[in-house]
């Protein structure tokens, strides 16, 4: 004897689908439409930009970390820091476009992808070879002394 008929069983998951979709779709307030305070004053509100992460501005490499013509992968901020010419910095999203592997290297003027052999330029992050569609998603980079932070 069965314990539950294969139609209660479909009528419970489909309200418990209901209520997971119903309940994400709600919130208890609406940023949309609040006013945005002054910055300067202090009275930024939820929407501004003044709640932004401090950390991304927070540097996480050194100059000297990032070899002319080369490059160094921060894994932990899933971004690559170039060198393309002395004094030129540039910095491109480490995840690999093909499908989605994170770059590991840069060796010879070329960013590597270690799943399927993609490689990409140093200056601009444009593809070189393999199966990648597009080329890096370039990120802002900035120089202050000898700290690099990447937005």
């Amino acid at each position: 004897m069965e314990c539950c008929g294969r139609r209660q069983v479909l009528a419970a998951s489909g309200v418990v689908a209901s209520a997971v979709f119903v309940s994400g779709c709600g919130s208890s307030e609406d940023t949309a439409t609040e006013e945005s305070g002054d910055p300067e004053d202090g009275t930024a509100t939820p929407g501004d930009d003044a709640g932004v992460s401090s950390s991304e501005s927070d540097p996480i490499a050194s100059v000297a970390d990032v070899p002319v013509g080369g490059g160094l992968v921060v894994q932990a901020e899933q971004v690559v820091i170039t060198q393309p010419s002395e004094g030129e910095f540039k910095a491109f999203s480490a995840v690999c476009p093909h499908q989605g592997c994170l770059v590991t290297d840069v060796r010879d003027g070329e960013i590597v992808c270690p799943c399927h052999g993609s490689r990409f330029t140093v200056d601009t992050g444009d593809v070189v070879g393999g199966p990648a569609p597009r080329g890096l998603e370039e990120r802002q980079v900035t120089v202050t002394g000898d700290a690099i932070a990447v937005a």
